[in-house]
């Protein structure tokens, strides 16, 4: 018997997290790199890191925008298909953001809360160690993450989604200190679960992850919109880090 994978590692490499989620509306992040390209004033020049990228949505998107930006990620599923986007200001890696990077970057970007997914804190403040090494002489890193808070108010126990032909049945509590997300459903007469893990870091606790690594908060937005952060009403915790 081989070793149990992590949930992030069966999860996001399946064909089925691409099907559960094949209808999320990618306007909005689209408009977030916007906002936040100009905000930061990135430079044509700037060498941008898309950390967690998943199967390149953002990546693309702001190389298309102009940028020469390196996309990686823990699944070789994603970074496979993101391949056939890349050109001489694109490319794409399978990368672990536990490991250091071997080169510089002027932003690094972990974009639609992909951190926090560790059982030890120690992981999560190793990863912001290696994005504040990982950064060349005033480069900034951005984290964006859920409002934990908000979340948990919020939290729809469960529901079902009808999704070609897949009913997927999706629960959600809160265990161990983790928003979990249970997905289960039957496909082709097999019965598949899978789970969405992600550490109940609100504010308080991710900025002492900084704190111990030096990180400076240079920026903290609330929405994509790049508006001020409110704890109990805002939808995400998004840092700009120095």
């Amino acid at each position: 018997m081989g070793t149990k994978k992590a949930w992030y590692e069966s999860w996001f490499n399946t064909p089925y997290y691409h099907t559960l989620y094949k209808h999320r509306d990618y306007k909005e992040a689209q408009e977030f790199m916007v906002n936040l390209s100009k905000f930061l004033n990135f430079k044509q020049t700037d060498a941008i890191l898309d950390l967690a990228c998943g199967r390149g949505r953002h990546a693309v998107y702001l190389n298309s925008l102009g940028f020469n930006v390196t996309g990686a990620d823990l699944s070789e599923n994603n970074i496979s298909y993101a391949k056939q986007f890349e050109n001489d200001r694109l490319r794409f890696e399978v990368h672990d953001m536990r490991l250091p990077f071997e080169t510089k970057f002027d932003a690094i970007l972990n974009m639609f809360t992909s951190f926090g997914f560790f059982e030890d804190d120690a992981e999560d403040i190793a990863i912001l160690k290696n994005f504040k090494q990982g950064l060349s002489e005033n480069g900034i890193a951005v984290i964006d993450f859920m409002n934990c808070k908000k979340v948990i108010k919020e939290l729809v126990p469960s529901e079902i989604k009808s999704i070609d032909g897949i009913d997927f049945e999706i629960t959600r509590y809160v265990k161990d200190g983790f928003i979990v997300k249970e997905i289960n459903f039957d496909d082709a007469g097999e019965h598949y679960r899978y789970y969405e893990k992600v550490k109940n870091l609100d504010f308080e606790k991710i900025n002492s992850f900084l704190e111990e690594v030096d990180f400076k908060i240079k920026h903290i937005f609330g929405n994509y919109q790049l508006e001020d952060f409110n704890e109990q009403t805002s939808d995400r915790l998004i840092l700009v880090l120095e």
